[in-house]
């Protein structure tokens, strides 16, 4: 049954992120949480893993762009 849950959540995920472009709305996935979490908390759970995981991985490729683009403008670059 997990792999059905993930399934429904990760496609679920895949549309709501696409919605909250269209609607210009980046908090849009709480409400859908909402919706699921009164009728599954199940899959509202694996659902709001999904979208932290897609946002978080968002979030990372912008750091590495915005690092590479900096580097190619020959701005100082923090140590490691």
């Amino acid at each position: 049954m997990s792999t059905m849950v993930e399934d429904l959540a990760e496609k679920l995920a895949d549309d709501t992120l696409k919605a909250m472009k269209h609607l210009n709305n980046d908090r849009f996935f709480m409400e859908v949480a909402a919706e699921l979490g009164a009728a599954s908390t199940t899959l509202e759970e694996a659902y709001l893993t999904a979208i932290r995981v897609r946002l978080a991985e968002r979030k990372a490729r912008a750091f590495i762009r915005a690092r590479i683009e900096s580097h190619q403008r020959g701005e100082p670059q923090p140590e490691n």
